[in-house]
């Protein structure tokens, strides 16, 4: 299956109503960059270095997918769900990823630098090595992810919960956090680098 053959396919499941089926489908290093795929569904499909960037897969089923290196720079993936999907050193920069559901999921060394992640669910994911430099996890929930030698410098971490987080080794410079957000026993995140906003937002 091609990019133009998806897109006819798109057009028409939204003209009868109905969601796109790429289930269990191998579209890996196709060219899907720019298109909307809203709600598709994608459950178990290989898109290993398939060009995603500035794709529309707002509320998408990617659970359990395959996106092995591909790039998904500024890319929509609102409330879409990932669980257990595959984002190993995939490029996610510059995405939107708020509400998403990426519990379990493997972003292990993915660049997320610049992400939105608010709302997003990443309990129990690996983000060892992951790039998280400027992203946004405001109220996202962390618990029990790994976060071992993940950047997170500059990073928006008002409201998180990061309790049970691996965060050994992990790099906190001038990463943000508020009285609500929720560390791990025992952590210091000031030791880090980390800076605490104050009661109105200003440092």
């Amino acid at each position: 299956m091609d990019r133009d053959e998806i897109i006819k396919k798109f057009e028409t499941a939204r003209r009868e109503g109905n969601k796109l089926d790429l289930r269990r489908l191998n579209l890996s290093k196709l060219d899907l960059s720019h298109l909307d795929l809203s709600e598709v569904l994608l459950h178990e499909a290989s898109l290993n270095q398939t060009n995603l960037d500035g794709v529309t897969l707002r509320g998408a089923n990617l659970v359990f997918a395959n996106l092995i290196k591909a790039t998904l720079r500024g890319a929509n993936l609102r409330e879409a769900n990932m669980v257990f999907a595959n984002f190993r050193l995939a490029d996610l920069s510059g995405a939107d990823l708020s509400k998403a559901n990426l519990s379990a999921a493997d972003l292990f060394g993915a660049n997320l630098s610049g992400t939105k992640l608010v709302g997003a669910r990443l309990g129990e994911a690996n983000l060892a090595e992951t790039n998280l430099s400027g992203a946004n996890l405001n109220g996202a929930d962390l618990q029990e992810a790994d976060l071992s030698e993940a950047d997170l410098s500059g990073a928006d971490l008002s409201g998180a919960d990061l309790r049970e987080t691996n965060l050994s080794q992990a790099k906190l410079s001038q990463a943000k956090y508020n009285q609500q957000t929720q560390w791990t026993d025992r952590f210091d995140p000031i030791s880090a680098g980390a800076v605490r906003k104050r009661k109105w937002g200003l440092f």
